[in-house]
């Protein structure tokens, strides 16, 4: 899906589903993960820096294209960046520890602090990151294996119009299941039988025709335990006229009632903090009476565009006294500016170590000649290589059109969500038996 909608709806709009559980039926053998080695160290640069962007207009493309649809729009390969959408996808768990940080509790409130925590991180890895992930073709396929961080993950391109991308991660002992597509769902397991939903803030890139790109978040998160009725509405503030409210999420955690239990605070970009409802509302008053408010309002210009305004690089949330720190964001390496704003985590998703050959199916995205291209330093080929796909995707999509030949995904199928009846998703098992025979040929 070409242009910026791919970000902006299935990043944003669409809502996410992740469970945690015990004892589940999917097997984690140590053999399987030995076959896929890990990274020995943790990479802090790719193969070739970004390419500069200041010489090629976004809005010279768009204006050639008024009346069309954003998803027919193709848009030139420097504006992406060296990752498939699954593998952008797979940012969500960089901080899995809030996961297994939840399973060690038995308060149900504690855990929902860690599961909101969760949410607000999965965000966080789009901070500057206006270069778009490549579209991933039908059928492509992504998985990672973190023993570090306790998790196996498989993604795969379940449908191209629209396009919808189905993720199951696993714990790696079998200690929690993180599962979504369209609907993302988060469940925790056997021993407190815990299913929790929400649905992901909006996302803007700003200053598409001309300015500094910079992205924001907004809107309303409410994360729902549907076992205990509780849940945890935040609020992703929209930047405002004078930026005061950049990046801000804040909310409350309620019980079955209503009744508020604590409040929850921070930066999506920074961290999130958790502290009585109290001491929270009169922080906000106080905040409120501020006249320092005031002061900076009348020193700005009337005219100023917010648009212009750069995200902040410092810490900026002032922390109430009798806070807890649920969250911090892992800094980015200090050459992150020069790699697409990647984190090391990001980093590292693309990495084809010699023992995955042979091991990985042929559908996976680090097996992608354009993106392969790209992160090497190659636009030209890798240009070449994304047209060549697209291509050759559209010629196999006509051709199945002709006969009577249907698509079928292998690893996931719909069928009805358990938590809320909706149409979904679901993983169909067999992945990791390593048995990828009649697999598409689409690269």
């Amino acid at each position: 899906m070409p242009a910026w909608e791919q970000i902006c709806s299935q990043l944003s709009d669409q809502p996410l589903l992740h469970t945690l559980s015990h004892g589940t039926s999917c097997v984690c053998t140590s053999s399987l993960i030995s076959q896929h080695p890990l990274f020995s160290e943790a990479n802090s640069c790719l193969p070739a820096p970004m390419f500069s962007r200041n010489d090629v207009s976004i809005w010279s493309i768009l204006k050639k294209c008024i009346g069309m649809e954003l998803s027919k729009i193709a848009m030139p390969v420097i504006f992406n960046e060296p990752l498939s959408f699954l593998q952008r996808l797979t940012e969500y768990m960089e901080h899995t520890y809030l996961i297994h940080q939840a399973l060690t509790t038995t308060d149900s409130i504690e855990r929902m602090k860690c599961v909101a925590a969760f949410a607000v991180s999965a965000v966080a890895s789009q901070w500057e990151r206006t270069g778009k992930p490549f579209n991933p073709l039908l059928g492509e396929t992504y998985e990672l294996i973190r023993e570090d961080l306790g998790f196996r993950w498989v993604s795969e391109q379940v449908s191209h119009h629209p396009p919808v991308s189905a993720f199951q991660a696993e714990g790696l002992k079998e200690d929690f299941v993180f599962h979504g597509s369209i609907y993302p769902k988060l469940n925790s397991g056997e021993e407190y039988n815990e299913a929790y939903t929400w649905t992901n803030p909006t996302c803007c890139v700003h200053n598409i025709i001309v300015g500094q790109l910079w992205i924001e978040q907004y809107g309303s998160v409410e994360v729902i335990n549907h076992k205990t009725g509780e849940r945890c509405s935040m609020t992703f503030k929209s930047c405002g006229l004078f930026g005061k409210e950049l990046h801000k999420v804040e909310g409350y955690i309620l019980d079955k009632s209503k009744k508020k239990l604590c409040a929850i605070y921070g930066k999506w970009t920074e961290c999130l903090y958790t502290v009585d409802t109290a001491a929270f509302e009169a922080h906000k008053k106080s905040d409120k009476k501020n006249p320092e408010d005031k002061k900076g309002k009348q020193q700005n210009s009337v005219d100023e565009e917010p648009e212009e305004l750069p995200p902040p690089e410092a810490e900026t949330v002032q922390v109430i006294p009798g806070s807890e720190l649920l969250w911090k964001i892992t800094p980015r390496p200090e050459n992150s500016s020069k790699y697409y704003a990647f984190s090391t985590f990001a980093m590292q998703l693309n990495e084809l170590e010699k023992g995955m050959e042979g091991v990985i199916p042929l559908t996976d995205s680090r097996l992608r000649p354009d993106i392969r291209a790209m992160e090497n330093g190659d636009i030209d080929q890798a240009s070449a290589e994304k047209k060549r796909l697209e291509e050759k995707q559209r010629i196999a999509r006509k051709n199945r059109s002709k006969s009577s030949e249907e698509w079928k995904n292998r690893w996931f199928q719909q069928g009805s969500n358990p938590h809320n009846k909706a149409q979904d998703w679901l993983y169909l098992k067999g992945y990791w038996d390593r048995n990828y025979t009649q697999l598409p040929d689409i690269y």
